[in-house]
């Protein structure tokens, strides 16, 4: 089955080479070499002063809120993966819902002011699908309620904003290194600030709050990266250029095959997207239903992604009802986008939405297939990046 993503590995042999260095050492985890040079290269990959790796993307939200030391409800996205808001809930904060933009599928600054309550200490919003959110508007909105600003950024790696990197907007922004992201370490996430001190927080939230063997400082959780996960980042940040290149020529196919019969999502003004994932939304819940049928008949498992809205979500309630972002959650499919996914699963894709779009039952037929070599190997198949072909740095 081609899922909507397939995790990238890079080249085993690199990999190994740091396994090999991790056995030389012993050392495992608690703030290893391998994870202090994943830390170094990914600040200057990315452009920001602080980044501090965590054993995954959710821990990282739950450490951002407690580094702020928030309280009473926030500001945050329905339109969103689950624990955008289950983070909120678990730390006791109550999450309070404003309905998202129908173009950027995005928070919509001008739906929070009138969600703000008496107890209201942040806004937390999410960079959809690798969408910039509007970045500029929240901050007005934020500075003028003093209020507190976390970004979700599970999908925003390597995304820019007027030529920097958008995680530098906000107080904190988090990441997600899932291995289904398209930058990895199997399981694991990071928390980005540009406030030293609340950095060097941050650091001791992540490691039970320990200074050194005779000092702890407050409370503080496990969420330290460990070596092995390290070294996956490391492998993979040396790919990331023609990752991010093959991702961007199977986006501009589908937006090429797919713009005109199907809505997509509207790029922010003055921003830069990774192509993390592509989804398209149809004209109703039951076209979602026959196409994604249809794509599974031919062995292709597009995600319903993000579905449900989460505030219909019956831990949450009562909710007031956000009626764009569940009108939206119905009609989202994410299609299949990875380094490597061959052509002529693209083409069965696209012509097989484009059948089912225009009311057309017949199967995908040979025609839309390459003919296959003596190797076995589909000619027209994108080939997977050799990782000792470019360097990032």
């Amino acid at each position: 089955m081609i899922n909507v993503t397939k995790s990238y590995l890079g080249k085993k042999t690199k990999f190994l080479g740091y396994v090999d260095s991790i056995y030389a050492s012993g050392w495992l985890t608690n703030q290893g070499p391998l994870v202090a040079e994943l830390e170094e290269r990914l600040r200057d990959y990315l452009g920001v002063r602080n980044i501090i790796l965590t054993n995954n993307g959710t821990l990282a939200l739950q450490i951002a809120y407690r580094a702020l030391n928030l309280a009473g409800s926030a500001i945050t996205t329905p339109f969103s993966f689950v624990a955008t808001t289950s983070s909120l809930k678990w730390e006791g904060i109550r999450p309070i819902f404003a309905d998202i933009d129908e173009a950027s599928w995005n928070l919509d600054p001008s739906a929070i002011e009138a969600r703000i309550d008496t107890d209201t200490q942040a806004i937390v919003a999410t960079h959809v699908f690798g969408n910039a959110c509007d970045v500029e508007g929240i901050a007005q909105i934020a500075e003028r309620h003093r209020l507190k600003v976390i970004y979700d950024g599970a999908h925003a790696f390597s995304v820019r904003y007027k030529d920097r990197s958008v995680l530098n907007w906000g107080d904190i922004s988090t990441l997600s290194f899932h291995a289904t992201k398209l930058f990895h370490t199997i399981e694991g996430g990071a928390i980005v600030t540009n406030d030293d001190a609340l950095a060097a927080r941050i650091r001791l939230l992540c490691n039970f709050g320990i200074v050194d063997t005779d000092i702890i400082d407050g409370i503080g959780i496990n969420a330290k990266l460990n070596e092995f996960a390290a070294a996956m980042g490391l492998c993979i940040l040396d790919d990331m250029a023609l990752i991010l290149e093959q991702r961007e020529e199977i986006a501009r196919r589908y937006e090429t095959q797919l713009g005109d019969h199907f809505d997509l999502q509207q790029q922010q003004h003055h921003s830069q997207r990774n192509h993390s994932y592509f989804p398209i939304a149809l004209a109703s819940e039951s076209q979602l239903l026959r196409c994604r049928a249809a794509l599974n008949a031919q062995g292709i498992n597009p995600r319903r992604y993000f579905y449900p809205s989460l505030d219909t979500l019956g831990y949450l309630q009562p909710q007031s009802p956000q009626t764009r972002s569940r009108a939206l959650s119905r009609r989202v499919l994410c299609l299949p986008i990875y380094p490597g996914l061959p052509r002529h699963v693209q083409n069965t894709v696209i012509q097989t939405l484009l059948m089912e779009n225009a009311g057309r039952s017949e199967p995908i037929t040979e025609r839309f297939w390459p003919q296959v070599n003596t190797a076995g190997w589909m000619d027209d198949r994108l080939p997977l990046p050799d990782p000792e072909s470019k360097r990032i740095c």
